[in-house]
């Protein structure tokens, strides 16, 4: 390869729209773009998607590495052809390690039928006391034996099956307190304590044979004291410790450069440059087109000023290589469709992961003799242009319904915004007042503070009231007491499903 191929392959970039335009191929063709990243963005159906990576692929006239996040609950690109599964955290909370390996082998089938490559996932950050703003359901839980078996097991699975996986945020932000999207997190652990716990799961993915290690962008001042020597950036980190002394021989690629913790650093251009000098193969540039042309033309401009040296260039390249040759076909195992074990075994974790957080009034299992009874729960439906929202649930009104008519239950239903208004909040304080019990399924009080004053509010004007939270189970230190409170770990359809069928059935057959 010339110099700017060489280069090229490198970069790992998202394009807009769902189909192949003119302009995405000559700007593939301006960075020599190696690999391709798909979003909610780029996803209207599985026909579709497998057309637009064709169609890509024949007018570069070569082949590329697609790529796609697929963890798993809330982090999922496609809606069609794949099983929505929990997130990890409810996988842990059922605690069979064989339905991670279920969930590897089914996602394998399904994401390459789809013509991905790589599944930049599982999650092994490990979860500490501490608030995590970003991680929290994304992981399998505070222990890292959990996290590390769940992984493995997931990672083998995935890979027997052609697909390759990527273990991620090396060397574990389970515990950062800030979300690196937003801002810079700090991690004061020592290399010690990163030892004992943060990085076990990784020894275990590598054990395992994982194909990628993807690396993370908080500051950890410990490990290397250099000011604003992010793990991205740090060569102690990434190359010494995880290439040389973890002796990790696969892919090693960057989380978005376009974070917002890169941004509080350093131009992106440099960013390239520092995650190329610490040690990464591959760097994902994600959304913007400026800045895939920024990072693309300083590290060419860096090879030839010779700023860069050319040997680790080819031996990165030697590497992606190799990770592209492990599947010589581009679709593999038939046409699209998801897996007919898939949406059973979804719902078999969902069922063993609900966990009854309180409940001193014994309000769970509803009552059949509850004269009136109100649902409160988010809408869901607004957060459809960028996040993969499940067709079942897009009618909020008629999908609650129904789950309830299964059980005998006829509900009063609001629906209010990801982010409640006065009026919707003063909306539900009235129908919460007037009925006998009121169900509120709650997204994330500690982050939106509408969600907080709903919670509030709700909890003083309801006579009886059932919690049930979406998200991360932080919110339980806001719960009152007399108030019954359950988590199921997730916000997906059959997440909602099992805690609505323990709200109303309590106890449930595993």
């Amino acid at each position: 390869m010339k110099l700017a191929e060489l280069v090229g392959q490198r970069m790992v970039i998202g394009i807009p729209g769902t189909r192949i335009t003119p302009e995405n191929v000559r700007h593939f063709e301006e960075l020599h773009a190696g690999g391709l990243i798909l979003y909610r963005r780029n996803f209207d159906s599985p026909v579709q998607i497998r057309k637009l990576i064709v169609d890509l692929e024949e007018a570069l006239g070569r082949k590329l590495l697609v790529t796609t996040d697929h963890e798993g609950g809330r982090v999922i690109m496609f809606r069609d052809g794949i099983t929505v599964f929990p997130d990890n955290m409810a996988l842990g909370s059922a605690g069979n390690i064989g339905y991670a390996r279920q969930q590897g082998e089914i996602e394998a089938k399904e994401l390459r039928r789809l013509g991905m490559d790589v599944n930049l996932a599982p999650v092994l950050d490990v979860l500490t006391e501490a608030y995590s703003p970003n991680i929290g359901i994304r992981s399998y839980g505070q222990e890292w034996q959990l996290v590390a078996r769940m992984g493995a097991a997931r990672i083998a699975a995935m890979q027997q099956g052609g697909l390759s996986a990527c273990a991620k945020h090396f060397p574990g932000k389970g515990h950062a307190p800030v979300d690196a999207h937003l801002g810079l997190p700090v991690i004061g652990s020592t290399w010690k304590e990163m030892e004992a716990v943060h990085l076990k799961p990784f020894v275990a993915a590598i054990q395992t044979g994982v194909d990628l290690v993807m690396s993370s962008h908080p500051y950890y001042p410990k490990l290397d004291p250099y000011p604003n020597m992010i793990a991205t950036f740090s060569k102690k980190i990434i190359y010494d410790y995880l290439r040389c002394e973890l002796n990790f021989k696969g892919v090693i690629t960057s989380d978005d450069l376009e974070m917002g913790a890169i941004k509080a650093i350093c131009p992106i251009g440099e960013a390239g440059i520092l995650a190329t000098q610490a040690g990464h193969d591959l760097l994902l540039v994600c959304h913007d087109p400026k800045a895939q042309r920024e990072v693309y033309y300083r590290l060419l401009e860096a090879y030839k000023s010779k700023q860069l040296p050319l040997k680790e260039l080819e031996e990165s390249a030697a590497r992606i290589n190799r990770l592209k040759s492990k599947r010589p076909q581009r679709f593999a195992g038939g046409e699209p469709a998801a897996e007919p074990a898939g949406s059973s075994l979804a719902a078999r974790i969902c069922r063993e992961s609900v966990q009854v957080l309180k409940d001193e009034r014994k309000l769970i299992p509803l009552q059949r003799n509850e004269p009136s009874i109100a649902v409160i729960l988010p809408r869901f439906s607004a957060l459809d242009a960028k996040i993969m929202i499940e067709r079942e649930v897009l009618p909020e009104r008629d999908f609650l319904r129904n789950e309830f008519k299964k059980f005998g239950f006829n509900p009063e239903i609001q629906i209010v915004s990801i982010e409640p208004a006065e009026a919707e909040i003063q909306q539900a304080v009235n129908l919460a007042k007037k009925s006998d019990v009121t169900i509120l399924f709650c997204y994330d009080a500690h982050l939106y503070p509408g969600n907080k004053k709903l919670l509030d509010s709700i909890q003083t004007a309801a006579p009886k009231l059932v919690v049930d939270l979406l998200r991360d189970p932080y919110d339980a230190a806001f719960i009152k007491a007399g108030v019954a409170c359950l988590t199921d770990f997730g916000w997906r359809a059959c997440q909602i499903k099992a805690a609505i069928e323990k709200i109303c059935a309590g106890e449930m057959p595993r």
